[in-house]
């Protein structure tokens, strides 16, 4: 419940206390109704506070605070200042937390200057962390701004606030979207380079090689123990933990070879390039080869649009038809990094309605053209941004499908059905608001309510979400020193209207502000009402336990059989910054996905699955590639552009002891002859893999990175984990991996265990 540390606020006596609730998300400084009118709050009452920050309108919409990839950073261009942390109680009462703790300012914006981003509330109600900048700069400055993370206690009406810089975070990097973990430490997301190695700041996306964040992070502020929990090639967004004590979180997927280097290779434009090595005393090289995923479909129809093409071909194979992938997922892992996959392994073919099929020299390989037989769920999304669960039906999540530009990551509010366990192949979709809320439309239906950003799902069963009735692109309707945006970003509560729910009452009567800020070249002005963002409910929680792993009983009985305990393999791994991923059987496939091939035989043995009559791929290998800071861009010029993009490069990390895999490519391990793999891999560096058949060619490739934890033993039943049955409608594998047999009688014999 709402904590007291004196005399209790004149609303509790009228609040109905929920007791086992989970959740964490969103003028003058003291006001009723915080702007120009009066507010019916006898009709929108709230129950517990609700924190939530105003941000000063930024019409464009690429890489800024409100966009869905490169929002973390804090030069003024991508956050204006003038926004501040305000509290809205259930009186309607509004208070500027911000400047009564004395930052921030109206006018013109300076060194107390400051923006402010996503709270979260602490387990006991009486605090919250944000992330804030503070400073603007002069007329042609250009200072590196950071978001820092900031805590604020005393939350309380008759309170007065103070606010704190949390100890010990990377100074000189951006740190945004904390929560508290079940222990206190805070997990956040940050560009900090995932090794601290400055050189390679920042990490460009994979997408427009932007700048992105590198992942969620842990720091426990009084010992200063910092840690990377996941390696997000592309950024990961807004990690909160759910009520089963899994950290839920929005990750971009986009695992596809650089577009700006296939342009190189047809109109040089870029300049990119391979650096030699990750090292600080690298070097340039005079190639930007690639080599996983397979080349992307422009690239192979650009080929075979240009027949007499003289240049190298750089991956093209006749029979592929290219690779795109491009979306935010939900995502889940642990709360010490480790067991990371989708939100409980739910992919393209339960929430995509199209997937293309790989190759073109093969029938029984579909396309995928929407939901299977086997799945449940009927509504589709691209995207799920912004996710909260709803504390009162547990494993329900509330996100926002929304177009990757355009609308400030604003769209349409879906509703997401994934327990703890549940199969993806029973996980459905709900459409709260209309579908048509989902895009921007310049000549919207009737059904079009306007567009939708951070959904809340209160404890007494309410939803507060921010809301603009504008359904076209936003644009500046002003000027470059005047900017207007289209967009009124306001809280508003969700009420139904018919089938679908649309934006009732606005919490406050609007805040406005009147700043001028240096951009930095020229004096910008804003007057009038600010956007009202990431609300977040002020209540008390008991935090839930961190899942533990649990070797499976396959597993177990292998290394039982060995006389190697769990804990003597994990430290060993500890010792190398490796972990362990096994799986059962690799010719075992989700019989929802035919997009790549599916009949699977280990070379050289009985050991088959099919799904239907057709080809039968011969299978050997694994092969491991980690993700590599190398691609970098010079524009046509000598000098080189700042940061670095990851690409998969052969696993080539010091210290993994794997077997000899003789025949194999570069950087595998051989299958075993039951169907199994076993290999040891680097520790907090996102990693992707292939089947290749004995001659080393890509038969089945992974779409996703993934990142392991330093001792983590994570097994996976078969290559593509199966929702409900494999391509042969048969359960999941039992066998006990031989592999994992091999490799551990191969460390024993090298006196490793």
């Amino acid at each position: 419940m709402w904590q007291q540390r004196g005399g209790a606020p004149a609303w509790v006596g009228a609040l109905v206390l929920i007791s086992g609730i989970w959740g964490c998300g969103p003028m003058s400084s003291e006001s009723s109704s915080g702007g120009g009118g009066d507010v019916d709050v006898s009709a929108m009452g709230t129950g517990y506070p609700v924190l939530f920050v105003t941000q000063v309108p930024i019409p464009s919409d690429f890489t800024n605070v409100v966009s869905t990839f490169g929002n973390h950073q804090g030069h003024i261009a991508s956050a204006p200042r003038g926004g501040d942390l305000w509290i809205r109680y259930p009186t309607g009462r509004l208070r500027n937390l911000t400047k009564i703790a004395g930052y921030g300012n109206p006018g013109l914006q300076g060194d107390n200057s400051i923006a402010v981003r996503e709270p979260c509330v602490h387990w006991s109600g009486g605090k919250a962390v944000f992330s804030m900048v503070v400073g603007a700069p002069g007329q042609y400055e250009n200072h590196p701004y950071r978001w820092q993370l900031y805590e604020v206690d005393g939350l309380d009406e008759e309170d007065t606030p103070v606010i704190t810089k949390i100890a010990n975070q990377p100074a000189q990097y951006n740190n945004t979207s904390p929560t508290y973990a079940s222990d206190d430490r805070i997990l956040f997301t940050s560009d900090r380079p995932r090794n601290g190695a400055s050189h390679l700041y920042p990490q460009l996306d994979e997408y427009e090689e932007q700048p992105t964040n590198t992942g969620i992070w842990s720091l426990d502020p009084e010992s200063g123990a910092l840690t990377i929990l996941n390696h997000a090639p592309s950024g990961a967004f807004s990690p909160r933990i759910d009520s089963y004590g899994r950290v839920i979180f929005t990750r971009w997927d986009h695992l596809e070879r650089d577009q700006q280097a296939d342009d190189d290779h047809v109109n040089p434009q870029f300049g990119t390039f391979n650096w030699s090595s990750e090292a600080a005393n690298s070097v340039p090289t005079n190639s930007n080869a690639e080599v996983f995923p397979e080349p992307r479909d422009f690239w192979i129809g650009y080929v075979n649009d240009h027949p007499n093409y003289a240049g190298e071909l750089h991956g093209y194979a006749p029979y592929l038809n290219g690779n795109n992938i491009n979306h935010f997922f939900p995502w889940q892992m642990n709360q010490d990094g480790t067991e990371e996959e989708t939100l409980n392994h739910i992919g393209r073919h339960e929430l995509h309605s199209y997937i293309l099929g790989n190759r073109n020299d093969d029938s029984t390989i579909e396309s995928f053209l929407g939901t299977t037989s086997y799945t449940t769920n009927n509504n589709t999304i691209t995207n799920m941004f912004q996710i909260r669960e709803d504390p009162r039906r547990f494993g329900t999540y509330y996100g926002i499908d929304a177009p990757e530009f355009l609308s400030h990551a604003a769209g349409q509010v879906i509703r997401l059905h994934g327990a703890l366990g549940a199969s993806p192949d029973d996980m459905t979709v709900d459409y709260v608001t209309h579908r048509d809320t989902s895009n921007v439309d310049s000549t919207p239906s009737e059904q079009h309510s306007g567009l939708y950003r951070n959904p809340l799902p209160l404890t007494n069963g309410k939803v507060v979400v921010v809301h603009t009735n504008e359904t076209r692109a936003d644009e500046n309707i002003g000027s470059n020193s005047q900017p207007r945006s289209r967009y009124a970003f306001r809280l508003k509560f969700l009420v139904r209207d018919g089938g679908t729910s649309v934006a009732g009452l606005a919490l406050t009567s609007g805040i406005d502000k009147s700043v001028q800020y240096w951009s930095p070249n020229e004096l910008t002005t804003y007057n009038g009402e600010l956007w009202e963002l990431d609300p977040v409910e002020v209540v008390a929680r008991t935090p839930p336990s961190s899942p533990e792993p649990v070797l499976a009983a396959p597993e177990q009985s292998v290394l039982d059989d060995e006389n190697v305990t769990p804990n003597q393999l994990s430290a060993y791994l500890r010792s190398r910054n490796a972990a362990l991923i096994i799986s059962r059987n690799v010719t075992r496939r989700d019989r929802n996905d035919r997009q790549q091939p599916f009949n699977l035989r280990i070379a050289g043995t009985s050991t088959v699955t099919t799904g239907s009559p057709g080809h039968v791929y011969p299978v050997s290998h694994m092969q491991l590639f980690q993700g590599d800071q190398l691609r970098s861009l010079t524009f046509g010029s000598s000098d080189v552009a700042p940061g670095r993009r990851v690409i998969a490069q052969p696993m080539h990390e010091a210290g993994l002891e794997n077997p000899p895999a003789p025949g194999g490519p570069e950087s595998s391990v051989k299958l075993g002859d039951d169907g199994s793999m076993a290999a040891i891999v680097p520790a907090r560096r996102a990693l992707t893999w292939q089947l290749t058949d004995p001659g080393g060619e890509g038969i089945v490739r992974e779409r996703y990175w993934l990142t392991f934890q330093p001792g983590e033993i994570r097994t996976c039943v078969a290559c593509h984990g199966l929702s409900s049955a494999d391509q042969s409608n048969d359960p999941a594998p039992t066998n006990p991996p031989e592999a994992l047999r091999e490799l551990l009688q191969y460390l024993k014999a090298q006196g490793s265990l």
